[in-house]
């Protein structure tokens, strides 16, 4: 008889509380269940070089050689952009959630997910969903002009305002 009690009393217990656990359990699992970290998945690596620059700080520097290369009384250029913190791109992602069991205490959870592609005629390529781009610690021009105080001024400017750096955080120097 104290059997049947005891489950009797926790089957009070179950049906007086069960959506409390069962919203304590779905926490617990969404709290465990693992970032789309890898290549494949949630957010794309950046695509580093031997020297240690990403791709996009390459193309950075390059664009800004070249535009900088326009302003009068520069000259020859050369720019060094160090990084504070790296850029990140979330891609989006179809993702696909099942389980096995009843509904109110699924027995097993199975999760799956695949990049959004979109065709671009010969090549697919993923859909960004947010994008951070990367954050400047300084800057470094070296130009034929970098003596003279009115360009150190100009190409100051020009790559603060492309970078989001400070002043201070932007040399100008004149090269050989």
């Amino acid at each position: 008889m104290s059997g049947s009690r005891k489950t009797e009393g926790v089957r009070r217990i179950w049906d007086k509380y069960k959506f409390v656990a069962l919203t304590a359990l779905a926490g617990v699992v969404l709290l465990a269940w693992p970032e789309g970290g890898t290549s494949s998945g949630g957010a794309e690596a950046a695509a580093w070089q031997e020297d240690g620059t990403s791709a996009d700080q390459t193309a950075l520097q390059q664009d800004l050689e070249e535009i900088l290369g326009q302003i009068q009384g520069v000259g020859q250029v050369r720019v060094l952009l160090t990084l504070d913190a790296d850029g990140e791109r979330q891609l989006a992602e179809d993702s696909e959630l099942s389980y096995s069991g009843f509904t109110a205490a699924p027995e097993d959870y199975s999760r799956s997910s695949q990049t959004v592609l979109v065709d671009g005629g010969s090549v697919e390529t993923p859909v960004v969903t947010r994008r951070v781009y990367p954050t400047y610690r300084g800057a470094l021009v070296v130009c034929q002009g970098g003596g003279r105080a009115d360009v150190k001024l100009a190409v100051t400017e020009a790559v603060t305002a492309l970078t989001g750096l400070t002043a201070d955080r932007v040399t100008v120097a004149k090269s050989q």
